[in-house]
C-alpha cells in the first residue's frame, strides 16, 4: 500500500470518523471503500454515456425488434 497525504475539510473528516467508527473500521479502509465506490460509479457513468452515444449514432429502427414481441408475450394464465 502506499501512503497518500490529503486535505480534508474538518466537519468532512468528523462525518468519515464517525461512520467509520460506527462501521466498526478504520478512517483509512473508510476511505478505500469510498474511493473504489467512486470509481466505481463514474466507471458505470462513463458506460451510460457510450451507450447513449452509440445508440443516437445508430437509433432503433422502426419494427427492428419486432420479431421478438411474439416470445416476449407472457399469454394468459
Amino acid at each position: 500500500m502506499v501512503t497518500v497525504q490529503m486535505t480534508l475539510q474538518e466537519q468532512l473528516v468528523r462525518r468519515v470518523d464517525q461512520l467509520a467508527h460506527k462501521l466498526h473500521t478504520s478512517r483509512s479502509a473508510f476511505t478505500r471503500e469510498a474511493l473504489k465506490l467512486a470509481i466505481k460509479r463514474y466507471q458505470a457513468l462513463e458506460l451510460e454515456k457510450k451507450h447513449k452515444k452509440g445508440y443516437q449514432r445508430h437509433a432503433v429502427k422502426e419494427g427492428e425488434f419486432d420479431i421478438f414481441e411474439k416470445e416476449s408475450a407472457w399469454g394468459d394464465a
